[in-house]
């Protein structure tokens, strides 16, 4: 699907407020450049239209007692839709997972999971994630750091493909 049509201006919108969700629609409206009642106007319709999903805090996961972080590669026994759909609404139900992608490949699944201790992510794994219907492997690989996390897009390649 290609992209939708924004003009530089909801392209500014989107990426002022990606970097910072929480500023005031003045200061938005003064960054990129239009008053502040339109401004206003075109936040509202891109959250309208979906452009804007929602906002966010990114917390301090170690900060908060959650000391490990671990991803998971899931092969399913069965691929039909149905299987597929099963284990995705199986997955919103635990709360360690922060994350889910289906994949192509060898791995039907990656997963995200965090826990305060390893002998929280081990009661999960075994507990719940191995002994999951149609759950085929997991394998695993924990976090040992992270080295960039930017959510969204870059609107500087976007901007770059605009001017083509």
């Amino acid at each position: 699907m290609p992209p939708a049509k924004l003009d530089p201006i909801d392209r500014k919108i989107l990426a002022e407020l990606q970097g910072d969700g929480r500023m005031t629609n003045v200061e938005l409206s003064r960054r990129v450049g239009i008053s502040a009642p339109p401004c206003l106007r075109r936040v509202r319709a891109l959250e309208e239209t979906g452009f804007i999903e929602g906002y966010h805090a990114r917390v301090d996961s170690r900060a908060l007692g959650f000391e490990v972080a671990v991803f998971a590669m899931i092969s399913l026994r069965n691929q039909a839709e149905r299987d597929l759909n099963e284990f995705e609404e199986r997955v919103r139900s635990w709360p360690l997972v922060r994350e889910c992608h289906m994949l192509n490949g060898e791995i039907d699944f990656i997963l995200k999971c965090v826990a305060p201790d390893l002998s929280t992510f081990q009661r999960f794994l075994t507990g719940d994630l191995v002994s999951a219907p149609n759950v085929a492997s997991v394998k695993t690989s924990l976090v040992i750091r992270e080295t960039k996390w930017e959510p969204g897009v870059p609107f500087d390649v976007m901007e770059a493909r605009a001017e083509d």
